[in-house]
């Protein structure tokens, strides 16, 4: 069987560790019971060893395996990484959720979208990447009590995401450590009120509110300073059809959201201003996790 995972773009300007959505570039695993275990990799990652070696998604599979069934068996898994690693379009995330749903596969137990999003969130304790993995479309995420709770929205067609993919990528947890400990009552209020907006904007199909309701106090300008280019990567993005331009979960991709008419243009003035980064354009996803027997 494969099951497949989208890219997410996560945190979405003012929606810190809350808001984000799922992007159509999908990594895969393929796997199948063998005599001897083994991994190969495609695309992404494929020419490191330490993959192989020291698999993420393979010690998350076999916890969950062994425990759904007590047994040990062997599988031969086949990875399609299409998701850039360490580049804040959610990686982990997809390794996360495809190595638990594999698990509750291969044992044969049925599990729903909403169980998979709490197990994944043992080890992923931020809830904004692993939503959309999970459902797809646009999610909105809270925690309470250990518990993830989610309201997912559909994106339309006539959207397109734009993503600049720098040549470098910005550490999640060394990006975590620049954030202020503490925020002033002003700057609180500033992103509650523009997280609002943007849900509000988004289930609401106001698309032009963006451009006001992404603004974010808390952590994206720090994050950028990591990495300069990004301040003009969004400055081109406004001035040509963006409707909102974000930092993507912790960096260092680039998230823009334009109407289908405007994403050619985008994407060839990024392309023309930084000819070293990656530029798509890629569809929202709606589906999220997919299962495939």
């Amino acid at each position: 069987m494969i099951i497949s995972v989208p890219a997410t773009s996560a945190n979405l300007g003012p929606g810190f560790d809350s808001l984000g959505l799922a992007i159509n570039l999908r990594s895969s695993v393929e796997f199948k019971p063998s005599r001897f275990f083994s991994v190969s990799i495609r695309g992404e990652g494929e020419s490191n060893p330490r993959l192989k070696g020291n698999n993420l998604f393979v010690g998350i599979f076999n916890d969950h395996y062994r425990r759904l069934t007590q047994k040990r068996q062997n599988f031969k898994f086949m990875f399609n990484n299409n998701i850039p690693l360490s580049r804040g379009l959610g990686s982990s995330s997809a390794v996360i959720v495809s190595a638990i749903a594999s698990a509750h596969e291969a044992a044969g137990v049925r599990v729903s979208k909403r169980r998979i999003l709490n197990h994944a969130f043992v080890y992923e304790p931020h809830p904004d990447n692993i939503a959309p993995a999970v459902m797809g479309g646009f999610t909105v995420s809270a925690v309470e009590k250990q518990k993830v709770f989610t309201q997912k929205k559909h994106l339309p067609d006539y959207l397109k995401a734009v993503v600049v993919i720098p040549n470098k990528p910005i550490s999640t947890a060394r990006s975590r450590n620049t954030l202020p400990k503490s925020y002033s009552k002003e700057n609180a209020v500033f992103n509650l009120s523009h997280a609002a907006l943007t849900v509000a904007a988004f289930f609401n199909e106001e698309w032009e509110m963006l451009r006001i309701a992404a603004q974010d106090r808390f952590h994206q300008k720090v994050r950028m300073k990591m990495l300069p280019e990004l301040f003009a990567v969004q400055k081109i993005a406004y001035e040509n059809g963006a409707l909102m331009s974000t930092l993507s979960g912790s960096g260092s991709t680039f998230f823009s959201m334009v109407y289908d008419e405007d994403a050619k243009q985008l994407a060839g003035r990024f392309a023309q201003k930084f000819p070293d980064f990656g530029v798509k354009i890629l569809d929202f996803d709606n589906s999220g996790l997919l299962i495939e027997r």
